[in-house]
């Protein structure tokens, strides 16, 4: 992981590089964003944006480790399937439906920060959701608006 970014009295922002492998994943952002909050948010309220800079990835909330991640793939890859039906045709077969995934997750979310700490949901994760197998390494943007 390799990070940089800024920082001023009431904003923090940081872009940090995951890699993601050269398989469709959900990946866990929530740890990562509660280490940057730690540094730039301590005992702070407001708000964190999260972003990816990429045309086929999305930013979901939604529980990892019981199943949900894996079938939100599932549905994804029921409702774009990787075959030769899109008209954006390079990198691996089916990569035009890749390009699609964000007009369904998002690229970003924004979340509240109460005194610090990221105020999700007993269940709820940070995701970036990446069905792109030819794209292995990922940039996140975290951003905290105090």
């Amino acid at each position: 992981m390799r990070e940089h970014g800024g920082m001023s009295e009431r904003t923090a922002s940081r872009v940090i590089r995951v890699g993601t492998g050269r398989r469709e994943r959900v990946y866990d952002l929530t740890g990562l964003c509660a280490g940057f909050l730690a540094e730039v948010a301590v005992g702070r309220d407001g708000l964190l944006n999260v972003f990816v800079p990429h045309a086929t990835a999305g930013v979901a909330v939604l529980e990892v480790g019981a199943g949900s991640d894996e079938d939100l793939l599932a549905t994804l890859a029921e409702l774009l399937p990787a075959d030769d039906r899109w008209r954006h045709r390079h990198g691996s077969p089916g990569h035009g439906r890749d390009h699609v995934v964000p007009a369904l997750v998002p690229p970003h979310a924004t979340l509240p920060v109460i005194g610090g700490a990221l105020a999700l949901g007993t269940w709820q994760s940070v995701t970036m959701v990446d069905t792109n197998v030819d794209n292995p390494e990922r940039t996140v943007r975290l951003t905290f608006l105090g």
